[in-house]
Order: C-alpha cells, then sequence, then structure tokens
C-alpha cells in the first residue's frame, strides 16, 4: 500500500535520461557532478569525467563512483550530453579533439569563461546543439548562482534540461549571451569581492579587540545572513539598511565613513572593470579562431 505525498513532501526529484560527460574533472565539474548526485539526477553510472592526470581520475571515481579516463574522445563516444569544462584557453586544441566523435544531437553545455557562443559554434561540427554558461565558485557548496545562453541550434528542451543540471548546485537565469559579459562581472567575479570585504571586516574586529577566529566567523556569517534576510523578505537593501539605521546610532557613523570612503562607486566600478575585460577576452577568443580559418 502507497501513501498519498502530503502538501509539505518536497517534489521528487527529476532524473535526467542524457549519460553526461564531464571535459576536464576540476572544482566547477566535481560541483556539478556532487550535486547532481546529491539533487537524485542522475545515478554514478551515468556519468563520464575525463582528466589528463590519472591521479585525478582515480580519485574521481573513488570518491564518487562515476567512469573516468584520460582521453576525450572516449567521453563523447559515450555520452549525449557534454559538459566543456576545461580552461578556455584550451577550448580550441578540445573542440578540435571531440568534434569528430560527438554523438548527432548531443548536447554541448560550456562552462569555459569568456568564450563565444560564435567560437565553439565555429569549432564544433555544424549543427551542434550549445548552451553557454557562466557560474560562480560558490556552486562548491551548492550555493552558485548560473546565467545561462541559448546557441543557435539550442532547442527550450536543451535548455530546460540545462537548467536541471545548474539548478542542482543553485539558482539559475536564462539570458541573451550579450549579458553574460555583465553576468561574469557581477556573480561570476563577485565572490573575490565579497571574501575581500570579509577579510577586511575580519581585520577591522581584530583591531577593535576581537580574536582572528571570532572576527572571520562574525564577519561572515553577518554576510550570509543579511543575504538570507534580502533574498527571504524580498524587500529593497534600503529599506532594510534603513532597519539597522538608528537616528545617531553606530550604524550610520559606519556608513558614513563608507559614503566617504567611495565604497559604493568602488564597487560599481569593479563590476564595470571586470565585465570589460570578459568582453576583452571573448572578442580576443573570436579573434583567434577567424585568424586559424
Amino acid at each position: 500500500m502507497t501513501s498519498e505525498p502530503r502538501p509539505s513532501d518536497p517534489p521528487a526529484p527529476e532524473p535526467l535520461k542524457h549519460t553526461v560527460g564531464f571535459l576536464g574533472t576540476g572544482n566547477m565539474a566535481e560541483a556539478l557532478i556532487k550535486g547532481l548526485l546529491r539533487a537524485g539526477r542522475l545515478v554514478p553510472e551515468r556519468i563520464w569525467g575525463s582528466d589528463p592526470r590519472p591521479s585525478r581520475c582515480e580519485e574521481m571515481r573513488a570518491r564518487y563512483g562515476i567512469w573516468t579516463t584520460t582521453h576525450n574522445a572516449d567521453v563523447v563516444r559515450r555520452c549525449d550530453l557534454v559538459v566543456l569544462s576545461v580552461k578556455p584557453q584550451v577550448v580550441p586544441a578540445v573542440c578540435q579533439e571531440i568534434g569528430p566523435h560527438l554523438k548527432p544531437r548531443a548536447l554541448v553545455i560550456s562552462v569555459a569563461a569568456g568564450v563565444p557562443l560564435a567560437v565553439l559554434e565555429r569549432l564544433l561540427p555544424p549543427g551542434t546543439h550549445l548552451v553557454r554558461t557562466m557560474p560562480n565558485t560558490p556552486a562548491l557548496v551548492g550555493a552558485g548562482a548560473t546565467a545561462l545562453a541559448p546557441g543557435t541550434h539550442a532547442s527550450e528542451e536543451d535548455m530546460r534540461v540545462a537548467r536541471l543540471i545548474f539548478d542542482s548546485v543553485g539558482m539559475t537565469v536564462v539570458l541573451e549571451e550579450e549579458q553574460l559579459d555583465a553576468v561574469t562581472g557581477l556573480s561570476g567575479s563577485g565572490p573575490a569581492y565579497v571574501f575581500l570585504m570579509i577579510e577586511a571586516l575580519s581585520d577591522a574586529g581584530v583591531k577593535v579587540g576581537l580574536s582572528r577566529y571570532n572576527a572571520q566567523a562574525l564577519a561572515a556569517h553577518t554576510v550570509l545572513g543579511a543575504a538570507r534576510l534580502l533574498l527571504e523578505t524580498g524587500a529593497h537593501p534600503g529599506a532594510l539598511k534603513d532597519m539597522v539605521t538608528s537616528p545617531g546610532g553606530t550604524a550610520i557613523a559606519g556608513l558614513h565613513t563608507l559614503e566617504a570612503g567611495g565604497l559604493r562607486t568602488t564597487l560599481i566600478d569593479a563590476v564595470e572593470a571586470a565585465t570589460r575585460r570578459s568582453r576583452e577576452l571573448g572578442e580576443a577568443a573570436l579573434r583567434a579562431v577567424q585568424a586559424r580559418s
């Protein structure tokens, strides 16, 4: 006898029907593998990973029970969904290596930062289904933010499958590709800005008398708690700031110092500079591929 699901029961995970291969098994690939297994979207027997280092292959096989190999072609021959998770500078060589072995209608998802769809579409066989993504490092703990953009031949089903993969390690949004440079500048590079702020807050805590351990813990949980409060209430950040700020109090004195130091302008400039650099790298990659053809 089976019981009816209660309204409070979480929805059952939607399993993926694909065999998924990861070209490169670095941090982001491992985050996705771990997320897919934890979410129940795949079983280890449906996951392949390739890495040039035999020791890394053995490590991933022992840790997650997946299939591993040192040859990229072995992966794409067996998989109908391929995640291109190699460093951007080796993308051209890897694409040329795997192109002849891709299954018909295979979906290729790229996490290679700064490599435009136009580059991938030139390097891979005509008609390849492509999705470009821009995840960030908090995916390693299931708290990532990923933007996805469809290639010329990507279908709605391709995008749905891609979202299922990245929803397993955080939240996702679908955007036009021209917005991915901005995503790189904001959420892709953003963890570095936040880590710098946490480090600075921790240093400040030490300066005013706290131990390093307590200062860092308090700073990190303050950032975590503030982000959760914003997300769970849906309130404007300015309104939440005002909740902390009482007339003539400590918070307004600190905020005055931050505004005098140009924190708001500096953060805006940082996102703009990172966005501009991402665009430059993408344009350089496209020029390099055009020069080779």
